[in-house]
Formats: C-alpha cells, structure tokens, sequence
C-alpha cells in the first residue's frame, strides 16, 4: 500500500509539472519539459503548436549590433514564431553578446545552459572540427557557388552531423566575405603584410592562412578585438566590410581596407541540442522551418548591406583596395591546403571547390 501511496504521489506531481510553463535553458531558467517523445523534428505541421497547453521562451545570441542582418533576421524569426504559434512560442534575442561571445555562447548550447545562436562558423569549429573546411582560404570564388554547396548535399550533411556535438544545425546563414583593415597601407599583395600584427578569430585554420603570409596573426574574441586596435596592441583585423563600418573601425585607426575576400564566413543558426531534445515535435517543426527562412532572409540583408558598407566606409575616408593579387595570395596559402586537407578528406575539399 505504501508503494501505491508513494506511486500515485509522484505521478501526480509529474503531471502537474507537465502544466506549468517551459522555457529555454539561456535565461537560467528550466529547460523545456517533453510533451511526448522527440522524433527528430521531422513531423510535418504547419499548425499551431498543440503542446498540451504549454508555452516556451527561448534566448537568442549572438556577437554583432542590433542593426547587424543577425539582429534582424533573429527579431523577424521571433515575429513569425510567435505569430504561428499564436504566443505559445516566443524568441528573446540579445545582441552585442549580451550570453556571450561567439565561442563562450556556442560552448553554452553544448551544455544546455543557452538556447539558441547565430554565429560564424570559426568560433564553432572547436567542437565540430570538420565545420573547419569552410574556412580553408579561397575555398569559394563567389556566393553562388558558396550557396550552391551549403544548401546542397555537403551543407545539409554538416548541419545534420553537428548533432554530435551536442549541437542542432538548423539553417545556414551569412557573415560575408572577409576582408583585411589595417592602419598604414595598401595591401595588394602578400609582402604588404609581412610582419604585421593581425586579429584573428580563435581558429587554426585562420592563424595557420596568416603565418603563412608571414604576418603575426593574434587570436581574440571581438569584444577584446577594438581595444587592442584602439590602444595599438594589433595593427590589422580581417572581418566582412558590414563589420568594419558598424562598429566604426575607422575610428580604431584603421584606414585601409584591402577587398582580399580570402574567406567567405558563412554562419549557422544553431540551437542546443538538450534543450531541443526535450521540445515537443511540433515545436521543433515551426522553429526549424522559421530558422530556414530568416537564413534566407539574412543572406539577401547582407548582401544589399555589404555594398552600402563599402560605400559608406570609403565615404569616412578610408581607402579601398580594390586591386589586389588574389593569385599571389592564394599561392601563398597553399601550406594551409597541405596541412588541412587530410583533415577535412581531399575528396571533401575538392567536391567544394570543383562545385560551380
């Protein structure tokens, strides 16, 4: 009798458990409770969530300002859930790495501790290494073929197999190309940037391109990266032209900009993979469908807001470097290729790269 007794007590108080509100793990508050078994997120439904009453709030991150295509692709993705959902679902979004840099956010949604992010994907090749062959230098010659292996068979593998590292892919994005900004010169060619000291991501992929160009590549988040160009401590970054013009690189003394566009950053919309694990089916249909969308929408933002920045930028005074030796710059990258490639599997590499 005793056990009965013990049994409908803590059956009652799961089911009660069951009534009350989930939310997102990002705000320190309880994960989303299970409605039913998780099937992948494969169900079909365009409806409205029907998860037993329940509604969920989850925290979006990321590093860039609230003007950046993050931002708005992140705000627009949270009207639509919301909508859809009738307010079941809702999206909190915090710029300007408000739950973190990029590496500390992504490391948080392998622990369950965040929700949700949209990130470059440097910063996430340290828990998913083979996310490392998008950054080899010079590996897409141009968006439409970038498009065309991210949104093919390579892209939608990655974005499956990042489950392994506790990660859920949900829908690839954009940070642009990158370009190199420095404080002295022109850059054309790879001797022009000999012995300067550069910011970088926190990647071997990127540290290894820039050693061997001879430069003197310093890792560091970008929260850490204006101060070291303001007080000299770097005298160049690399980064996407929208980059440079939102946070006013100019005013950290850098007055060159060299249009190398040696990597094309793609980006990830990511969400924690124990956190989704424990979301109804339903849930996980809307919020992978509506992440697929603001991708899109992310994409064509940043493509119109790249062309604006350069303009902009050149406008403060800034000289562009339009004329520079990608050639020479590629050859003088090919050690990167020599040292990754077996990594990464050269049919892999060469499956990108022959992709037109």
């Amino acid at each position: 009798m005793l056990r009965k007794k013990w049994g409908f007590l803590l059956s009652g108080l799961l089911s009660a458990s069951m009534l009350l509100t989930a939310c997102g793990g990002g705000g320190g508050g309880q994960a989303a409770q299970p409605s039913g078994q998780n099937n992948g997120g494969q169900a079909a439904t365009t409806e409205a969530p029907k998860s037993d009453g329940q509604t969920f709030v989850f925290k979006a991150g990321h590093s860039l300002t609230e003007d950046h295509p993050y931002n708005l692709a992140l705000k627009k993705m949270a009207e639509d859930v919301e909508k859809r959902s009738n307010g079941k679902v809702k999206i909190e979004v915090y710029p300007l790495s408000q739950l973190g840099a990029e590496r500390e956010l992504t490391e948080a949604l392998t622990f369950g501790t965040a929700d949700m992010s949209i990130t470059s994907t440097a910063p996430v090749t340290n828990f998913y290494p083979k996310l490392g062959v998008l950054d080899l230098p010079f590996l897409f010659e141009s968006r439409d073929q970038a498009y065309k292996v991210l949104d093919g068979k390579v892209g939608q593998d990655i974005l499956k197999d990042l489950s392994s590292a506790n990660l859920v892919g949900l829908a690839w994005a954009e940070n642009g190309f990158r370009h190199i900004t420095n404080g002295t010169k022109d850059i054309k060619t790879p001797a022009d940037i000999q012995g300067m000291k550069i910011r970088t991501q926190e990647n071997p992929i990127h540290l290894a391109a820039f050693e061997a160009l001879g430069a003197k590549p310093t890792p560091m988040a970008w929260t850490e990266a204006l101060t070291a160009l303001q007080q000299g401590v770097v005298d160049a970054q690399e980064n996407p032209a929208i980059v440079a013009q939102t946070y006013k690189l100019y005013d950290s003394k850098q007055t060159h900009m060299s249009l190398t566009g040696h990597v094309y950053s793609a980006a990830l919309i990511l969400f924690s993979k124990p956190v989704w694990d424990k979301l109804p089916a339903d849930v996980q249909q809307l919020i992978s469908e509506e992440a697929t969308k603001a991708g899109q929408y992310e994409r064509e933002l940043m493509i119109k807001m790249e062309e604006e920045a350069i303009k902009d930028i050149k406008s403060k005074g800034v000289t562009i470097t339009e004329d520079v030796d990608k050639q020479a710059f590629r050859d003088a990258m090919k050690p990167v290729y020599d040292k990754f490639s077996g990594q990464f599997g050269k049919e892999l590499v060469d499956e990108i790269m022959n992709t037109k």
